[in-house]
């Protein structure tokens, strides 16, 4: 009889991809939505709220694409140089670097003698001992060199892909409050959807997260609606 004990742990393991994705379509449903609903209780043109749309489509996925550049590059460049710090620290200060490697082991509760044997396995070679201290004493793991243009693709796209969503209604209609409806059902309901998974992505309450990010959704738009209706009245 099989008398061992089998546990699954579940944890949150959402990919880097995903969180590029999340952060794209969160403004990517929202901005342009908001837009629209502005120009739609402005102008009676759907040809305009239609250009005005593609504009502010293209203009927010270079922005936010070259954000998430920005921070993938801003994420290597820290790396690096805490890894340069680290290198000339075991050279000029190694006493110090190893003591703090055996103070790692004793924080494990180790015994001395265990401690010394890990900490001597540790420095024997310099890479590794830098590696150790990038992971163990500052947190870091080193960063994919590639993820700064991957994170831009995929926020700017999802950001594309998301403000299509709600400006999509105005290319089959002649009237920019009728648009203005059918964007903001189409809309509402895919802020639910995405708050949803979202939420569950992020280990929130999905019901919660849903309603929360199509309410903020709704009052973007609601209130770039009234104020456009102020200006013009």
């Amino acid at each position: 009889m099989d008398t061992h004990l089998h546990h699954t742990e579940h944890h949150l393991t959402s990919s880097e991809t995903l969180m590029d994705i999340v952060i794209g379509m969160s403004d990517g449903l929202t901005v342009p939505f908001a837009l629209a609903a502005g120009l739609s209780g402005a102008v009676k043109d759907v040809h305009l709220i239609v250009i005005a749309g593609i504009a502010e489509i293209a203009a927010g996925s270079i922005a936010m694409g070259l954000g998430g550049y920005l921070a993938g590059k801003t994420e290597q460049d820290h790396y690096n140089s805490e890894l340069k710090r680290e290198y000339d620290e075991i050279k000029e200060l190694p006493h110090i670097e190893k003591q703090e490697v055996k103070d790692f082991f004793a924080e494990l509760g180790l015994s001395e003698e265990v401690q010394e044997k890990a900490t001597l396995e540790i420095i024997k070679d310099d890479d590794r001992w830098v590696n150790f201290m990038m992971k163990h004493e500052l947190g870091l793991d080193k960063p994919d060199p590639k993820r700064a243009g991957k994170s831009a693709f995929n926020i700017g796209a999802a950001y594309v892909v998301g403000g299509l969503v709600p400006l999509s209604p105005y290319f089959f209609v002649s009237d920019g409050i009728m648009g203005l409806k059918l964007s903001a059902i189409l809309a509402i309901i895919s802020l639910l959807i995405f708050g949803y998974f979202k939420s569950k992505l992020t280990g929130m309450n999905p019901i919660y997260g849903a309603l929360k990010v199509a309410v903020i959704g709704a009052l973007a738009a609601g209130f770039a609606f009234a104020i456009a209706k102020l200006i013009q009245g």
